[in-house]
Formats: C-alpha cells, structure tokens, sequence
C-alpha cells in the first residue's frame, strides 16, 4: 500500500459520504444511486434504477460492512483505508470486486445506449455522485480516453477503475477519477 493509494482511497471517502458526516453508512451508498439515478432523470422504479440500487446494497454489504471493525454500522476512513488495504490487494480479483457494481454504473451512464461513455456522460456521472468539479472531469476524461475515440468504451472504464483501486502509479489519469488527488 502506498501514500498515493491512502491519498485516492480518502478522496473516494469524501464522494462516499453524501451526506458529510464523516462516515459512510448503507444510506450514504444508496444516497449515491438516488443523486445518479435523479440526475439521469430515471424513474426511480425502473428497472436501471432497481438495478442500480440492488448492485450498490451488495456493494454495502460485501464490500464497506465489512470494513465497520467497531460494529457501529459507519464505517470511518481509517476503517474504509484499512478494510480497503485488506481487500482490495490483488487487481486480478477486480472481476469479483469492483466490475459488478462498475458494470452496473457504467450502463446507467450510457445514456444513449450506444456501449460508450461520453464527456457529458461521464461528467454527469461524477458530478453527480461524486461530486467531482466540471473542469476536473473534463481533464480526467481526456486523460482516461486513451484512443481519443471521444468516448470510453466498457475496457477503458474498467481500465480506469482497476488503475484507480489497485495501482500505485503516480502518473496514471486514474488516480484523479474520483476528484483531484494532491499530496
């Protein structure tokens, strides 16, 4: 695990915690779908959206629960950086991980169906749930979109997750998905 790992770990935290209380709890996460799935503009009962919802209560469970070593059911970011140095050691394990609710988000974002993400798409996303700054979208997604296609196609994302989650590269584009790391 390295300081630069730490520094996009506490970055993810700050977006996980909607609500700004210094924790993340199963309401924080399902508050992530409600922003996403209201700023889609989805109806709340539709299939993508019960989708959506369904995807992040397993990531809540499988994922950030287990980190809550005290039982309190919030997880702090001391218990979300250390859970996530446990958990999160092998990028071979993404496909188990992060791709079910990563696959989920991205065919939400896709807005017009078309098997890509683009600018205004992958802004809307990270506005919305993570409340990343328009200009650091913009950059991120340049960086991110690897072919210059001007979209991100299902690889490039995934790319960028596991980059983001499991890498350690201080160059890589990733490290900024989840809103500018600096330290």
């Amino acid at each position: 695990m390295t300081a630069l790992q730490d520094l996009k770990y506490g970055q993810w935290f700050r977006g996980a915690d909607v609500d700004g209380d210094g924790f993340i709890t199963q309401q924080d996460v399902r508050m992530m779908s409600e922003r996403y799935i209201a700023a889609r503009r989805a109806t709340p009962g539709s299939a993508p959206a019960r989708t959506l919802t369904e995807q992040m209560d397993v990531f809540w469970t499988n994922v950030i629960a287990p980190m809550d070593r005290d039982g309190d059911g919030k997880v702090d970011l001391r218990e979300m950086t250390e859970g996530f140095r446990r958990v999160l050691t092998d990028a071979a394990l993404y496909p188990q991980q992060i791709a079910p609710v990563a696959d989920c988000f991205f065919d939400l974002v896709d807005l017009n169906g078309d098997g890509k993400i683009d600018q205004a798409e992958f802004q809307l996303m990270f506005d919305s749930v993570a409340g990343v700054p328009g200009e650091d979208c913009a950059a991120v997604f340049a960086a991110l979109d690897r072919d210059g296609s001007g979209a991100l196609d299902r690889a490039e994302f995934h790319q960028a997750l596991t980059e983001f989650f499991y890498g350690s590269n201080p160059d890589a584009p990733a490290n900024h998905l989840f809103g500018r790391v600096s330290g």
